[in-house]
């Protein structure tokens, strides 16, 4: 169950009618809280279709306990066909080759469960087209609370459909409608529908074929799902422009703290919009602004402002192509968020010779967890000052270090490293990688690097590409290898 879900008392709550329902659901947790059926908007309404196909509220319970439990084992042997099974009214049946015969049979299945809270139907593309079929039954007081339907090509009716059936959902707190790029289409109909789910905390649409009109759209909706926490637009290519007149109920999730921006082609004009809006989430923990290129030269203010996120703990800002100006602004501002956990800065190449401008930071990161600076042209002054904030106990916490792909450290920058990653002390994986296309010998430092590892109790993962072993540092790994004590896995890709 989501992180994000809220177990109350059921007291007052109807109780299932049969016993035959609540054995096979045995093991489920305390009923959820009471659905909250009087709606916040009257804009959005079922379509007569649904209306017509919708069980009634007032529908007679089945005629007899013998008829109740044949349709049970008809629901237990759909179930058994594809090896899986309802645990704690949760049905995930995710990547498992549904058929189209399979659509009408799983939605007279999911009748027999009224109680289901989780629905997981992701990764199976013939939903695509049937989700009327599988869905349609359900109705107004349903006690869905996740329904995840990732890469199910979901057609744009489908998209109609769901958005008919929302207000119905009225304790659903995640919908997941990622990777079916054809939705983008029938938004206006899914906007309406969010407008009825009021307890919503998780809403993604990561790659669904949004525009730059999906934003406006989007943003009527925001004003009503006030209990938001986690909201994911990334990789909506389209999605650059969108912002620059319609971000401004953003600011009324008082409550989000995760934003996902990445990938969507963020524009100058977009950054300035918000700037605005962002600096005033100030429950905000997560960030990623990552893969929009053209946000490189005018995110200063943006970045300067996130100073004013005391509690943000992960900051994604890698291949933004970063200048001199705004790295400096973020650097400055960096001091500010000492909560931070993950910061990655990788493909950004200003940061190279300037790791300097992060060094008061660096001393102040004791809760760092994460630090990805791959490809960010580090020259050896960069890693030799990485080593002498290692080694003065700073980044004590560090879990993850990653400096791949960049090829212009020397043997001596390198050498520095290796004798003070050792005060790592719950690292776990750590990236040396060569870029693709060049190959080196491993100096010295490598056999630094092997004695520092075994005063790392926690290390699993070690990566080496494309750094040439002789063979006297082969035969040191292969006896290091053959240490069953340790499991720690180095990717090389086979030493040249």
């Amino acid at each position: 169950m989501s992180q994000t879900r809220k177990n109350t008392s059921s007291e007052g709550e109807t109780k299932p009618q049969t016993s035959s329902v609540n054995k096979f659901l045995r093991g489920s947790k305390a009923e959820s809280r009471k659905e909250n059926n009087d709606l916040k908007t009257t804009d959005s309404q079922p379509s007569n279709w649904i209306q017509k196909t919708a069980p009634s509220e007032t529908a007679k319970p089945l005629s007899s306990e013998m008829e109740l439990r044949s349709s049970m084992e008809k629901y237990e042997q759909f179930l058994q066909k594809l090896g899986k099974k309802a645990v704690n009214k949760c049905l995930d049946l995710n990547n498992c080759g549904l058929t189209t015969a399979d659509m009408k049979e799983m939605g007279e299945a999911l009748e027999m469960i009224p109680e289901l809270e989780e629905l997981n139907l992701s990764w199976n593309s013939k939903v695509g087209g049937n989700l009327p079929l599988i869905l349609q039954k359900f109705q107004k007081g349903s006690k869905i609370q996740m329904l995840e339907l990732v890469d199910c090509t979901l057609t744009s009716e489908d998209g109609t459909f769901l958005g008919q059936l929302l207000p119905m959902l009225q304790s659903l707190e995640v919908l997941d409608l990622s990777i079916n790029r054809d939705i983008g289409g029938s938004l206006n109909s899914i906007a309406q529908g969010l407008k009825s789910t009021s307890n919503l905390k998780v809403l993604k649409l990561h790659s669904c074929g949004l525009s730059q009109k999906s934003v406006k759209v989007l943003d009527a909706a925001f004003r009503y799902l006030a209990e938001l926490r986690k909201l994911d637009l990334s990789c909506n290519k389209d999605l650059g422009g969108g912002f620059e007149d319609s971000s401004a109920q953003l600011v009324m999730l008082k409550q989000l703290q995760v934003l996902d921006l990445h990938q969507c082609s963020l524009t100058a004009d977009d950054v300035m919009s918000l700037t605005q809006v962002i600096p005033l989430l100030s429950n905000l923990q997560e960030l990623d602004l990552s893969a929009n290129k053209k946000i490189g030269s005018s995110s200063e203010n943006l970045l300067s402002r996130l100073r004013f996120l005391p509690a943000l703990k992960s900051l994604v800002v890698n291949n933004c192509a970063l200048e001199s100006e705004t790295f400096t602004a973020l650097a400055e501002t960096s001091v500010h968020l000492s909560a931070l956990e993950v910061f990655n800065l990788s493909w950004n190449k200003c940061v190279g010779g300037n790791l300097k401008l992060l060094l008061e930071t660096l001393k102040l990161y004791m809760s760092l967890r994460v630090l990805r600076l791959s490809s960010c042209s580090l020259v050896t002054e960069d890693v030799v000052l990485l080593a002498s904030v290692i080694q003065t106990g700073h980044l004590a916490k560090l879990r993850k270090l990653d400096l791949s792909y960049n090829d212009s450290i020397c043997d001596a920058g390198w050498t520095m490293f290796c004798q003070n990653v050792r005060f790592l002390k719950e690292l776990i994986e750590l990236d040396i990688s060569l870029r693709p296309s060049n190959f080196r010998d491993c100096g010295q430092w490598f056999r630094h690097l092997l004695c520092a590892v075994t005063k790392l109790p926690q290390i699993t993962e070690i990566g080496m590409k494309r750094w040439i072993l002789p063979a006297s540092q082969e035969e040191e790994l292969e006896c290091f290898d053959q240490d069953k004590k340790r499991s720690i896995h180095f990717d090389h890709g086979g030493f040249q």
